[in-house]
C-alpha cells in the first residue's frame, strides 16, 4: 500500500489530495498544526517547521500543501520547501509539491513567465514571485526526489470534480476550449497519479482541465 503524508492537509487543496488519495487505498497521515479535519487515517499533530526527518521517515512521498499569502509569510515559501527538502535530502521518499501557475512559460524560449505578461493580476504578483523564488531554489537540489506540480492560471477552489485533466510541461498550455483552468478536485487527481505512476523527478509539471 502506497503511504504518504500531506503537509498542511488543512487548507483547501491539502484535504482534496486526501480525499482522493484515502479513497484510491493510499494510507494517508495528515501533517496539521491543529486538529485534523482531513480523512486521513493517521496525523502528525506538528508545525510544518518543527518536522524532523524522523517524522517523514518511511513514506513512499510526501506531498508540499503549504500556502501563505500575506507579505510577512509568503518568504516562508522558501523557509519551508527548503526545510522539508534538507530533511528528506538522501532518501527514497518523494516530494510533491503544490505550486504556482506563475512560473508557468508563456514562449517557447522560456524566457518570459505568466506573472511576468501584462494582464497578470498586480494582486498576485508577489505571490507569483515569492512561489517562483522558491522554485528556482527548489531546482538547485539533486539531493531530493522532487516534483513540483503547477497548477492551470484559473485555479478553482469550489471547481467541479471532472476526473479528467491533461498533462503538460513547463508552458503555459490551453485546453481544446482555449481556456488554463482547473479545480481543485482534478488537480488533485493529478497528484495521486504522480504519486502512483509518474515518475517526473526533478521536474516541474503543469495540469489543465482535459
Amino acid at each position: 500500500m502506497t503511504s504518504i503524508a500531506v503537509v498542511a492537509a488543512n487548507g483547501k487543496s491539502g484535504k482534496l489530495i486526501v480525499k482522493e488519495a484515502v479513497d484510491r487505498g493510499f494510507d494517508v497521515t495528515a501533517v496539521v498544526r491543529g486538529d485534523n479535519h482531513t480523512a486521513a487515517q493517521h496525523a502528525i499533530i506538528k508545525d510544518l517547521f518543527d518536522l524532523t526527518a524522523d517524522d517523514l521517515k518511511g513514506f513512499d512521498a510526501v506531498v508540499d500543501a503549504f500556502g501563505a499569502w500575506t507579505p510577512d509569510t509568503l518568504p516562508q515559501h522558501s523557509t519551508s520547501l527548503k526545510h522539508l527538502a534538507d530533511i528528506l535530502s538522501g532518501t527514497q521518499t518523494r516530494l510533491i509539491v503544490v505550486g504556482g501557475a506563475g512560473s508557468l512559460y508563456v514562449d517557447p524560449e522560456h524566457t518570459t513567465q505568466l506573472a511576468d505578461t501584462p494582464n497578470f493580476p498586480d494582486s498576485f504578483k508577489p505571490l507569483a514571485t515569492a512561489m517562483a523564488k522558491a522554485l528556482a531554489e527548489l531546482r538547485e537540489r539533486k539531493d531530493v526526489r522532487w516534483t513540483y506540480v503547477s497548477p492551470a492560471a484559473d485555479f478553482q477552489a469550489d471547481g467541479e470534480r471532472t476526473g479528467k485533466y491533461q498533462l503538460n510541461g513547463e508552458e503555459l498550455t490551453l485546453n481544446a476550449a482555449g481556456e488554463s483552468i482547473i479545480s481543485y478536485a482534478d488537480y488533485a487527481i493529478a497528484i495521486v497519479d504522480e504519486i502512483a505512476t509518474g515518475n517526473h523527478i526533478g521536474e516541474r509539471i503543469s495540469v489543465v482541465r482535459a
